[in-house]
């Protein structure tokens, strides 16, 4: 029979996540494998899941089903429901269980840059991916970290994350940034060019992690380049965390991460030649 797995969102066209997996499966030597990429808002997906045969063996979630999956789900992990998002649909003996390989992605792309014991951090955002930045800086060690958002209201999310999560949580506003950049490490979980206006105010921080990952060098990541700190790449999150949605759909270890880095690495390459932009060739931290 074969297998099948997709990556749920919208937009969704601009997904890499069909060229990682792939790739992974090709690297594995999984035949009758398939991944594909569906367009899905929140108001289809119940509709959609509700259709899905024995073929499927999971699904990858984007924007905004992350937070809008919880309830049509049968069981999820206990990660997932401290940070309130599941990315990850495993379907299990005819079940629905929902994991978060988001802290696990940021948690590795940090590590490779060589940020692995920040004392302080803050967060740029308020939506799901902010949730699994706490989660990641709780496995990093940190017992508190601040929040900037742009409204307030829509933060509350976020804050009961880092209760579930045993963690002390700051929120101002972007007019207080200044306030809060003293610190080692900032996660930005804004949307591409959301960061842009404050990417000065940023260079001076030791090391940054712009969850963007194309187009890439972002202004944020240029700017804290060019005054000599670290910046780890969206792509990197993705990386990892699509490696470890493999392991769980597919029940392999041993996913080539290399391998599957070179592929989406190419794909970004050819896309950017498709629309004339700066070569991608520093997606990765480096």
């Amino acid at each position: 029979m074969e297998r099948r797995a997709a990556v749920l969102g919208s937009p969704i066209a601009h997904s890499l996540s069909p060229c990682l997996h792939r790739a992974a499966y090709e690297a594995l030597g999984l035949r009758g494998w398939r991944y594909d990429a569906i367009e899905c808002d929140a108001d289809a997906l119940e509709g959609l899941l509700s259709g899905m045969g024995p073929e499927w063996a999971g699904l990858s979630l984007t924007m905004p089903l992350k937070r809008a999956v919880l309830p049509l789900l049968d069981t999820v992990a206990d990660l997932a429901v401290e940070v309130g998002g599941v990315n990850t649909v495993v379907f299990r003996d005819g079940a629905r269980h929902g994991e978060n390989t988001d802290v696990h992605g940021i948690v590795q792309a940090l590590a490779e840059s060589g940020v692995m014991a920040p004392r302080s951090a803050t967060v740029l955002g308020a939506g799901a991916t902010a949730g699994s930045s706490l989660a990641a800086l709780r496995e990093l060690g940190l017992s508190e970290a601040t929040l900037v958002a742009r409204d307030p209201w829509r933060a509350r999310e976020t804050a009961e994350v880092a209760e579930r999560l045993g963690m002390t949580l700051g929120v101002h506003t972007f007019d207080k940034l200044d306030t809060v950049l003293d610190v080692d490490l900032v996660i930005s979980t804004l949307p591409s060019g959301a960061a842009d206006a404050h990417a000065e105010a940023l260079a001076g921080v030791p090391a940054v992690l712009d969850v963007i990952y194309a187009p890439w060098p972002t202004p944020l990541a240029r700017a804290v380049r060019a005054a000599g700190g670290t910046v780890v790449g969206g792509f990197a999150m993705l990386l990892h965390q699509a490696v470890r949605q493999v392991e769980l759909y597919t029940g392999r270890a041993g996913v080539p991460v290399e391998v599957v880095r070179a592929a989406g690495e190419g794909e970004i390459l050819r896309r950017s030649a498709l629309v004339g932009r700066p070569s991608p060739s520093t997606a990765t931290p480096g």
